[in-house]
């Protein structure tokens, strides 16, 4: 195999120079301009066909190879964060209230490099690589409105699909992933404890919804440990609580909010069962009526087997046998990348970019953190990592 890590080592300066200019300019949900002018500015000049979604910033860069073949997807996120951000680093965010804090700058630079490294080899493959650059993961969906346009599917279709996504709080290019469920799928939940408003000094002249929303709220916690398999685990979290104007006014109604995990599509429904039963069968034994609103969000991430098992050599090709390593159990985070694996056999991969700079206890910022800083030496990994998987699969 092309030694795609030291062809990868020779670029990094230039693609830590474009992660940092995507850095300063974090661009939010749908529709990143600046982000994907940047990328095309990047590829001008190489032999590559440029599809651009409509309905989001999105762009599919093919590459063909020099005969007839498969075709692989290979995709990098490009939205970042609506939070501020503390690092400190000489190119930190330029805009307020907006920060890269999950790598997408890193994943967008990776994959720029990952075609221009392949373009100098496309002789040497069969077959079409197609490279992703997504906007809107970070909860608008955007996966799946490009799939909904028709540009994954279009010719020629994708065989298989492969993605990174950093973590800093994994060893410096260390890669791991596992077969089967990932990450799980992510919903979110708004309920409503209506009871009688009313004094606070008489309670009893009232039916007081506050109290009753705590037991709901801890009542979901039994049901996580009681009712859902610990091995087809859920997550279940009240995350917001809002209700009452002032200390002496019993209100009439309580909202909270929050969220729900799984790793199964069976589990996420039974646990949305069981959070709308035990919710309304504790409100009425309180005699408050309570209502749930579901928003459906990203479903479960599932590397398929067979190409897991391919893509692991590959990995350890990359970064060794003790750069691959295998994850004992999914992440409760969510991934829009999901709805490409249901279209396309493939899987997504973690890349370790651990950083130097530690807090006292060793302990490291994780994404979506204001203080997250990844190790860009990884990059090097992530570049070799794309253009390996690709030319492998194109040669079998």
């Amino acid at each position: 195999m092309t030694d795609f890590v030291a062809e990868a080592t020779a670029v990094l300066r230039e693609a830590v120079a474009l992660r940092r200019r995507i850095h300063e300019q974090p661009e939010l949900g749908l529709h990143n301009p600046i982000t994907a002018a940047l990328v095309e500015e990047q590829l001008h000049g190489l032999d590559v066909g440029i599809a651009r979604s409509t309905s989001t910033s999105g762009l599919v860069v093919s590459l063909a190879g020099t005969r007839p073949g498969k075709t692989i997807l290979l995709r990098g996120d490009t939205d970042a964060l609506p939070m501020p951000e503390d690092t400190g680093l000489p190119f930190k965010s330029k805009i307020d209230g907006r920060m890269h804090a999950c790598g997408h700058d890193a994943h967008t630079a990776m994959l720029v490099h990952a075609a221009r490294l392949l373009h100098r080899h496309r002789d040497e493959f069969a077959g079409t690589v197609k490279f992703m650059f997504q906007p809107g993961e970070e909860g608008y969906h955007g996966a799946r409105y490009m799939i909904e346009e028709g540009l994954i599917d279009a010719d020629p279709k994708p065989d298989a699909a492969f993605a990174l996504h950093q973590i800093p709080n994994l060893k410096v290019s260390t890669i791991a992933s596992k077969a089967g469920p990932i990450m799980g799928s992510a919903d979110a939940w708004q309920m409503t404890v209506k009871g009688r408003g009313g004094h606070a000094s008489a309670p009893h002249d009232a039916i007081d919804p506050m109290p009753v929303a705590f037991e709901i709220g801890l009542a979901l916690q039994n049901m996580v440990t009681r009712r859902h398999n610990v091995f087809d685990p859920v997550v279940v979290t009240v995350a917001h609580i809002a209700g009452g104007t002032t200390n002496n006014v019993i209100p009439e109604a309580i909202e909270l909010e929050g969220t729900l995990r799984a790793t199964s599509p069976g589990a996420r429904q039974a646990a949305q069962e069981n959070i709308e039963r035990i919710m309304k069968h504790v409100a009425a034994a309180h005699l408050c009526t309570a209502e749930i609103k579901f928003t459906q969000g990203y479903p479960v991430t599932v590397n398929d087997a067979r190409f897991f098992d391919f893509a692991r050599e590959v990995a350890r090709e990359v970064a060794g046998d003790s750069g691959f390593a295998p994850m004992a159990s999914p992440l409760m985070g969510a991934e829009d990348f999901s709805y490409v694996l249901q279209r396309i056999p493939g899987v997504m991969f973690a890349l370790g970019a651990m950083p130097e700079e530690r807090d006292p206890s060793g302990r490291v910022a994780p994404n979506h953190s204001n203080r997250m800083i990844l190790n860009e030496n990884a990059m090097a990994t992530g570049i070799a990592m794309h253009a390996a998987i690709a030319t492998r699969f194109l040669a079998a």
